[in-house]
C-alpha cells in the first residue's frame, strides 16, 4: 500500500493525509463521510487514468465505508469495558505515515545542504593544489 506513486499522491495514506491537512481537520476526529465522499470523487478520477494503480484506493475506500457503517452501529467495548473508537487504526497508521514522509522530507533537505557542502569543499581542495 505504501509503494504507488503518482504525480500527486504516493498512495491512499498519502491523499488522506492531504484532506485532513488542507481542512485543518483535527487527525483524532476525522469525520468519516466527508473524507469518504471526497476519497470517491479522488478514485473516480483515478480509474480513469489507471485502473491497476486504483485497486490500493478502493481499498482503502472500503476501508473507509466500514468505518463509517461502524460508528453508525451501536459502541463496541473491549474486555476492559471501554469504547472501541472504529477510527483507531486508520488513525495510528496516518500519525506513523505522517512520520516517515516528515523524515523523508527531512532526509531530502539534509542530503540536498550536503551536496551543497561537498561541492564548496571540493572545489576549495581543487583551488589550492593548483
Amino acid at each position: 500500500m505504501y509503494r504507488i506513486k503518482l504525480n500527486e499522491f504516493e498512495g491512499p495514506l498519502d491523499l488522506l493525509l492531504f484532506f485532513i491537512r488542507r481542512d485543518e481537520l483535527n487527525i483524532y476526529d476525522i469525520p468519516i463521510s466527508k473524507i469518504t465522499r471526497e476519497f470517491m470523487e479522488y478514485l473516480h478520477l483515478l480509474e480513469q487514468l489507471d485502473l491497476e494503480v486504483a485497486g490500493d484506493f478502493i481499498l482503502m475506500a472500503a476501508s473507509l465505508m466500514q468505518i463509517k457503517v461502524r460508528m453508525l452501529l451501536p459502541k463496541e467495548t473491549d474486555e476492559k469495558g471501554e469504547e472501541i473508537d472504529p477510527r483507531a487504526d486508520l488513525v495510528k497508521a496516518l500519525l506513523e505515515y505522517k512520520r516517515y514522509k516528515e523524515m523523508s522530507e527531512e532526509m531530502s533537505f539534509m542530503e540536498t545542504n550536503m551536496r551543497k557542502y561537498n561541492y564548496r569543499s571540493n572545489l576549495m581542495k581543487i583551488q589550492t593544489s593548483r
